[in-house]
């Protein structure tokens, strides 16, 4: 647990949630600041920065909980679609460094605007493959 770390202090019951699961590994709490209905968080109880700091057995587990919850929020709130996020670093808008899955319901028009695209130039695609091919351990 990190003394400073918000969700550690939920996972403590230092500071309130609304939680509606948990087990000995996870947790899951609605959203404080929700972009719909049942927006929810799923944790992991013990303190990982993000994705690139987990233990690939934790981060299964997170992921495992993802996948138990997410058809009883669809259907609790009615949503038409789910979308499932993880921001990792604070230049992709971490606000929360403790690790952190969204799994966010969605209406029919309700604003939401995710991933605007862009174009790789010519020849551009196969070089970027190449450096995270290479990359990958």
């Amino acid at each position: 647990m990190e003394n400073d770390c918000i969700f550690c202090k939920i996972i403590e019951k230092k500071i309130p949630s609304d939680m509606i699961y948990e087990d000995k590994d996870t947790l899951a709490f609605l959203d404080i600041n929700p972009v719909n209905q049942g927006h929810t968080l799923v944790i992991p109880k013990k303190h990982y920065k993000n994705i690139l700091d987990i233990p690939s057995k934790e981060f299964l587990k997170v992921m495992e909980t993802v996948r138990k919850i997410t058809p009883a929020i669809k259907e609790a709130v009615n949503a038409g679609g789910i979308n499932i996020g993880i921001s990792n670093e604070k230049i992709a808008a971490q606000a929360v460094f403790h690790l952190h899955i969204h799994i966010m319901p969605r209406f029919e028009n309700d604003g939401l605007k995710m991933f605007p695209s862009k174009k790789y130039k010519e020849g551009e695609a196969k070089q970027i493959a190449n450096k995270i091919r290479f990359k990958i351990i």
